[in-house]
């Protein structure tokens, strides 16, 4: 899709400048994090500075950050706080994704699991969690104590119905954008959410960013499992073909199968059902992905959630962090990393 390199430039532009607006109280969430992971316990205290040294792009902390300011927070540091319990929740799924899937790398480094291995990677994960519960109860509010862990409980479902799905190559749309709202969506949901919630905002305004949160997690999610497939953009840190090596189904693959004559449609149940796929059948793949346009396909699918997501925030009056808030989207889509 040759928008997307075309736009580049000035898509990735939206992204940093949400996070140089930011940047002074991002520095604080990764002191708040280095803090919580610390440990007097040898092993976890070299796992979790070996995974913060990992980085990432701390989308969600920042979401907490804007909308809390979108929304008028200004004193206190409960907006830092909570924007690093969104992350050790991130990581923390992370964690737990890369031993199901039985992941080499991740962010073009080794991953836990295949460092230390899924005994102790899994514990890691739970460690982090429960750090997130004490900062949840910290922070004083049950209304986001609530909402923090119902969205720990989706992730969870979500993680559970994608094995229940796994290798189903008629897979229906609507069951991916199940798995997807619970596994990434929910958590940029309760992100932005969270914002309103620290100057407890009238009913509309946590249902807008709410709203915004859950549609650009969608987008954001769709466009992943896009780049997954488009061997025509050149990435920072990542390697295409992980889903498909993995056997995970997601909408380009749903989408081909649609497309697919009866001899492809054959051929990529048999990949899918096999235990390990090889580089041959992803090449493939990739030939049948660009002979019916399915990376565009996948970019009109999430359109749609884009426009959702942006338009949510008209209810906000003009500001710099709505204009960063309304960018994002186009950047969550168009993204090259």
């Amino acid at each position: 899709m040759g928008t997307v390199v075309h736009l580049e430039k000035r898509i990735n532009n939206s992204y940093s400048e949400l996070k140089h607006s930011f940047e002074d109280k991002l520095i604080l969430v990764e002191e708040k994090i280095k803090t919580k992971l610390s440990s007097k316990v040898e092993l976890l205290d070299e796992m979790t500075k070996y995974h913060l040294r990992t980085g990432g792009k701390r989308i969600r902390a920042l979401l907490t950050l804007a909308s809390a300011k979108l929304c008028g927070y200004s004193k206190g540091i409960r907006d830092v706080n909570l924007a690093a319990c969104i992350e050790l929740i991130h990581a923390a799924t992370l964690m737990h994704d890369d031993v199901i899937d039985n992941a080499n790398t991740r962010r073009g480094k080794k991953t836990l699991n295949k460092i230390w291995g899924n005994q102790s990677s899994i514990l890691v994960g739970d460690y982090l969690l429960s750090r997130c519960f004490e900062m949840m109860v910290d922070d004083g509010s049950l209304e986001i104590l609530k909402l923090l862990s119902s969205t720990s409980a989706e992730i969870s479902q979500g993680e559970v119905l994608q094995l229940q799905h796994k290798g189903e190559i008629d897979m229906l749309e609507e069951t991916y954008l199940k798995i997807i709202s619970d596994k990434t969506a929910s958590l940029f949901s309760a992100a932005t959410k969270v914002g309103s919630m620290l100057t407890n905002k009238e009913s509309k305004i946590k249902e807008a960013l709410e709203f915004y949160g859950k549609n650009l997690g969608l987008t954001f999610q769709i466009a992943d499992d896009t780049l997954d497939y488009n061997s025509e953009i050149k990435f920072f840190g990542k390697e295409i073909g992980n889903d498909f090596y993995e056997g995970k189904i997601t909408l380009p693959i749903i989408l081909l199968y649609q497309k697919a004559n009866t001899i492809e449609k054959k051929k990529l149940k048999e990949f899918f059902e096999k235990k390990e796929r090889l580089e041959n059948e992803f090449k493939k793949v990739l030939l049948m992905i660009k002979k019916y346009n399915i990376i565009f396909a996948c970019y009109k699918k999430a359109e749609y959630f884009i426009n959702l997501s942006s338009n949510s925030l008209s209810i906000f009056e003009d500001s710099k962090e709505k204009d960063i808030l309304q960018n994002l989207t186009s950047f969550s889509l168009e993204r090259t990393f």
